[in-house]
């Protein structure tokens, strides 16, 4: 069985749904978090809280859905930021370990900047992302940006 290929490094960001995104914006813009991106179209607003963020995703209420399966929980996924980042290594050990891995296949925004990614899932069903060192040539988060 391959060893891990990788340490932890920090809490990197972790993703609330809610069905009233002003008022959780409001609400941690309050204790001292500020709005780093907003991407309307998507639903979501990215805070930065301290080192780490905070995304707030909305999500349609599940009385006005179909198909509530999946709402129940508002904690969409958390992040760990690792290093090194070896996509391959990484999936080589999640198979051995019989753990469900999907790499992305873009750079995704996380509170160091836009880096590498890959998703896996806990024995409870959380979802946690391993999130790589940011990508030298992708924009920083520090600046608010908007869609």
């Amino acid at each position: 069985m391959p060893a891990r290929p990788f340490e932890i490094q920090h809490l990197d960001h972790l993703v609330l749904r809610t069905t009233g995104q002003d008022a959780l914006v409001a609400f941690y813009e309050s204790l001292g978090c500020h709005v780093v991106r907003k991407l309307e179209k998507m639903g979501l607003c990215q805070l930065r809280a301290g080192a780490s963020m905070i995304d707030i995703v909305s999500i349609v209420p599940a009385a006005e859905k179909s198909n509530s399966a999946g709402t129940e929980r508002n904690l969409d996924h958390f992040a760990i930021r690792i290093e090194p980042f070896d996509r391959a290594a990484i999936l080589a050990f999640c198979e051995a370990k019989g753990i469900p891995a999907q790499a992305m296949s873009t750079p995704l925004l996380g509170a160091d900047g836009y880096g590498p990614a890959i998703y896996i899932e806990d024995p409870e069903g959380n979802r946690v992302e391993l999130k790589g060192p940011p990508i030298a040539d992708q924009p920083s988060p520090g600046k608010p940006e908007t869609d």
